[in-house]
């Protein structure tokens, strides 16, 4: 089964490239939607992360108040390296099940849509990285238009993750979406179409 490591920073067009393979009938690994099942009420990273910070990271019901956490980690190196140290972990047990779910159900390929694959080292864990990536200036203009974000908080967030130009160096596919979801369509198709064929052997 070949593995192909999806990433990219953020508002670069990521999650739109997962979406278009889904469409082709990709299996898709969603890293985030792993992240949100690690942490429910309940699971021993919610337990940890509420004894780390206590009350102000948490809603009215006990489950996370994500605008706060996300606050705290991004203003705070040693606050984003410790709540990693608890999610990392829970998230890769829960996506190495759906990679064995997906070789017992003989696919060829599998995707897994990982945010921060080069931040966490993960890159030799995959047979394919691919990375999507668009200039920083467009990803602030759409985490300020698109998701409203204040830009001070924007740019803290495209600061915290590793420079695209790093990535590139080790990446096996870019996408460059910094033109129509036309391109990005038409470009993201081409990849699929090379990684099925890679996995074909």
């Amino acid at each position: 089964m070949l593995k192909v490591g999806l990433t990219g920073n953020i508002a670069s067009g990521k999650s739109t490239v997962a979406r278009i393979w889904r469409s082709l009938d990709a299996t898709v690994v969603d890293a985030d939607l792993l992240a949100r099942q690690a942490v429910e009420p309940g699971t021993p990273a919610h337990a940890s992360i509420a004894r780390e910070w206590g009350g102000k990271v948490l809603d009215e019901e006990g489950g996370l108040d994500r605008a706060a956490l996300r606050r705290i980690v991004f203003a705070d190196p040693g606050a984003r390296e410790r709540l990693e140290a608890i999610v990392h972990p829970a998230v890769a047990e829960l996506r190495d099940e759906a990679y064995r779910a997906a070789a017992g159900r003989g696919e060829p390929l599998v995707v897994g849509d990982i945010p921060l694959l080069f931040e966490a080292g993960l890159v030799d864990d995959f047979d394919a990285v691919v990375l999507v990536e668009a200039p920083e200036e467009v990803r602030l203009a759409r985490l300020v238009a698109d998701r409203g974000l204040d830009p001070a908080e924007a740019r803290q967030m495209i600061a915290a993750q590793m420079p695209s130009e790093l990535k590139r160096a080790r990446a096996d596919y870019v996408i460059p979406n910094h033109g129509s979801l036309m391109d990005l369509e038409r470009r993201a198709r081409e990849v699929w179409v090379e990684l099925k064929r890679r996995a074909r052997g």
